[in-house]
């Protein structure tokens, strides 16, 4: 393929490439690559045929990938991952493998607190070197900017939307929890227009009613900004903006640590930038 001869050699523009090129790739190299975008670290630490079985395809598929890309084989795909985890978060993915390896092992209260916190730590790392500035700036005046803000997030997403209602509420910002009692849902956010902001919180796997809620939002005009974990999330495409939170893991346990932090300083940032704007008008 002419259009692959320089592989990409950093981990930002083969990520760059995977998003770019995923729409046209085969079916099953497609889900190589967002398997790959959605979950670096398992690339980074995972043989061929554990990867294989996580992405779902043979572990030729995983070759056949990497050299559609412009690398030799996946080893040689997979350095990329490894070199980025040099260069942002060497102690804490370290450390992580090592619990991970030490899983079958009896753990006691105190140190599975112990790893928890690990895995915390490496979570609000990774979530400061990832997300811009101007992302979070841009997110805050959506914010800041909204007559009336509704948030919504199901299953493991919702405390983080509960938290965000009830700071924004201590701030003096309108915001409507949507919680969906009754299956009440959709009516919930119903009275939302143009001049509100909807906050979308969901990740892997996405709740039906979050992104049903978001698109018919979007829909009617309502500005969406997407909390999630994924640029292959299907919130992204009724999103104005949108902020991407990937939480390391304990095991099967993904941490929330960093998506709480995150979504703190959004509230507190917004009520920020309006009370200056208030105190300017005045």
């Amino acid at each position: 393929m002419s259009d692959v001869q320089e592989a990409p050699r950093d981990y930002d523009s083969l990520r760059a490439l995977l998003i770019a090129r995923r729409p046209g790739m085969p079916k099953r190299l497609a889900q190589v690559a967002a398997f790959a975008v959605d979950r670096p670290d398992d690339v980074t630490f995972g043989t061929v045929a554990v990867i294989a079985e996580q992405a779902g395809v043979q572990p030729s598929t995983l070759v056949r990938f990497a050299q559609a890309l412009g690398y030799q084989g996946f080893s040689e795909f997979q350095d990329v991952f490894r070199a980025r985890l040099r260069e942002r978060w060497p102690d804490y993915d370290e450390r992580l493998e090592a619990l991970r390896r030490r899983s079958g092992e009896s753990r006691n209260a105190h140190a599975l607190f112990g790893d928890f916190v690990d895995t915390a730590v490496a979570s609000l790392l990774r979530l400061r070197n990832s997300i811009s500035g101007d992302t979070m700036e841009e997110a805050a005046k959506l914010m800041a900017d909204a007559r009336v803000i509704y948030l919504v997030g199901q299953r493991r997403a919702f405390p983080v939307s509960a938290y965000m209602s009830y700071a924004l509420a201590k701030l003096g910002m309108p915001a409507v929890l949507v919680d969906n009692l009754a299956s009440l849902g959709p009516e919930q956010v119903g009275a939302a227009g143009s001049n509100d902001l909807l906050i979308a919180v969901s990740f892997t796997p996405y709740t039906s009613l979050t992104v049903d809620v978001a698109n018919a939002a979007a829909e009617r005009g309502v500005p969406v900004l997407a909390l999630t974990d994924s640029p292959f999330s299907p919130l992204i495409q009724s999103a104005r903006a949108v902020i991407e939170v990937v939480e390391a893991d304990l095991g099967a346990f993904r941490s929330l640590s960093g998506t709480l932090c995150l979504a703190m300083a959004l509230c507190v940032a917004a009520a920020e930038l309006r009370r200056d704007r208030e105190g300017g008008d005045g």
